[in-house]
């Protein structure tokens, strides 16, 4: 097996791991972000309905301009998913990393909403 492969298989089992613990509901949804080299992308999912409340990433339209795989991206979407879950008055969320470290661009997106109003 390679070692891309290896790291995507450590993931998975990161992610069902911390999957088991955290779910999210209509006043608690999770806040779901994934990264991908270029991109990161941030949701709230209600997960007794399955339904995506809110979503924000590198990708909308006046989030990030430039470069967008380093940590400033990654910060200001967080500010995003904070500013859009404040305007359908959601403060409190269940954070979940889906698997990936929590350091970088991960941290930085959770500090960014943080700052900009949701607790976790």
């Amino acid at each position: 097996m390679s070692s891309l492969a290896q790291k995507k298989v450590a993931r998975l089992k990161r992610q069902t791991r911390v999957r088991k613990k955290i779910t999210g509901s209509p006043e608690r949804p999770r806040l779901n972000v994934f990264r991908s080299a270029r991109h990161i992308y941030a949701q709230l999912i209600d997960d007794t309905t399955g339904a995506t409340l809110v979503a924000a990433s590198t990708l909308t339209d006046g989030v990030v301009d430039g470069y967008t795989g380093n940590a400033d991206a990654a910060a200001k979407v967080g500010a995003a998913i904070a500013k859009k879950a404040l305007e359908k008055e959601i403060r409190q969320v269940v954070f979940d990393r889906n698997g990936f470290l929590y350091h970088g661009r991960i941290k930085a997106l959770a500090d960014a909403a943080r700052e900009n109003g949701l607790s976790f």
